[in-house]
């Protein structure tokens, strides 16, 4: 048996200095927050922790435009050459009439009042979190990863806000919580947006292609080694905006629509929109929704029927969409289709009839909690202090690990 070597103290120590070095820069630049009565014991501990874990419990959260409810989504990611996911449970909680129609209007808000309303969103996502844990009986949660929902996004001016995301969370969950994800992005010159398409990257690389039809369609897919991704167009909140024109919530699978018949001045003006001629990066929210889209579209409004105006978005979608799977080289590839607009039959077969590529749609869990998985995936990059943003996809001056982490008390 050999003789085991010795090590000079002096190294040992050097070690030690390093270590604690890194902790105090990590601290410093990386905005982890404690809630005042924390020691500061807590957060040696938990950054201990947190650079030994391969194995994470994790809650996501998402609440996206379409405010159809919080998706929150319980998983187990592993590290171990790769990263990989077990989903275990998932729920969408819907939204009661009362939050649908203030969130709507949150973005007009006087800044007093927002301020209000994001105190409460905070409480009501904690209760919320609280109920879906206990409901489906979950312990040992290492992280709750946090999107909260977006209020304003106007990265042109340096401008992004997502409520739900206050100090607070960590006290009403009493989890460490890790949350407003897009802020550093847009700080760094950045859109704050795709932020998902690093979780792509990361576990969906098998697919050329990962399209999300949610409140707005985006796409992300690999282009000469780097990630590529962006917003094309609108998808639930402007059919949901239609279908409630006829009472219901959604045209379920896209039936009214298919009904309808093409408006050929409304689809030209559609596709004239100057946004569909920029240059990636580039996202969309609620500013370019409201001051572009829709007064294009309510010009139309009066005289024609939903069924026809459904019926010349979906195709318009679907050509917005066609077009950019069809701009890559490769002609035929899988592209993984999840979020709402997954369920809308006459979009994608709208979709198909324009492109080569295979539209995978995949299990309702995935299809449903994509994004809830990935930014489960982004918390977890973000408590390891590793990269989650990508520069290729936002236009940042540089890869970055973007989030604020709360430590519970």
């Amino acid at each position: 048996m050999g003789r085991k070597k010795s090590i000079p103290y002096a190294c040992i120590i050097h070690k030690y200095i390093q270590i604690f070095l890194a902790l105090f820069v990590f601290v410093a630049q990386f905005g982890i927050k404690k809630q005042k009565t924390g020691s500061e014991s807590q957060i040696i501990l938990y950054l201990a922790g947190m650079m030994s874990a391969n194995v994470y419990k994790v809650i996501g959260m998402m609440s996206g435009t379409s405010l159809d409810g919080i998706d929150l989504l319980a998983m187990k990611l592993t590290k171990k050459e790769d990263w990989s996911y077990e989903l275990l449970t998932a729920e969408t909680l819907p939204y009661p009439p009362s939050w649908i129609q203030e969130l709507r209007q949150a973005h007009i808000l006087p800044k007093p009042v927002l301020y209000e309303l994001n105190d409460r969103y905070t409480l009501y996502v904690g209760e919320q979190y609280q109920n879906f844990k206990n409901k489906h009986n979950l312990t040992d949660i290492d992280l709750f990863c946090s999107h909260g929902h977006t209020i304003w996004h106007r990265p042109q001016e340096g401008v992004t806000l997502q409520i739900g995301n206050l100090p607070s969370l960590a006290t009403y969950t009493q989890e460490t919580v890790v949350c407003d994800f897009r802020t550093q992005d847009v700080m760094y010159g950045g859109q704050g947006a795709p932020l998902v398409p690093i979780g792509d990257q990361i576990l969906f690389s098998d697919y050329e292609y990962c399209l999300n039809l949610g409140g707005y369609a985006n796409i992300s897919y690999d282009q000469k080694g780097n990630r590529t991704a962006f917003d094309i167009c609108p998808v639930n909140t402007v059919l949901n905006y239609l279908s409630r024109k006829e009472g219901l919530d959604y045209d379920e699978n896209g039936q009214l629509a298919a009904s309808g018949t093409l408006i050929p001045e409304l689809y030209d003006d559609l596709e004239r929109l100057s946004f569909y001629t920029t240059a990636p990066p580039k996202s969309l929210g609620t500013e370019w929704l409201e001051g572009k889209f829709m007064p294009t579209l309510v010009k139309y409004e009066n005289s024609y029927s939903t069924s026809d105006l459904l019926c010349t978005c979906v195709r318009h979608m679907a050509h917005q969409i066609a077009r950019i799977l069809n701009n890559k080289i490769q002609q035929t590839g899988i592209a993984l289709v999840t979020g709402g607009g997954a369920y809308n039959t006459f979009l994608i077969s709208s979709i198909q009839e324009l492109t080569t590529h295979h539209l995978h749609i995949p299990d309702d869990l995935l299809c449903n909690y994509k994004e809830a998985l990935i930014f489960g995936l982004l918390g977890v990059l973000r408590y390891r202090n590793e990269v989650n943003c990508l520069r290729s996809v936002t236009g940042a001056t540089r890869d970055h690990s973007s989030g604020v982490i709360y430590v519970k008390e």
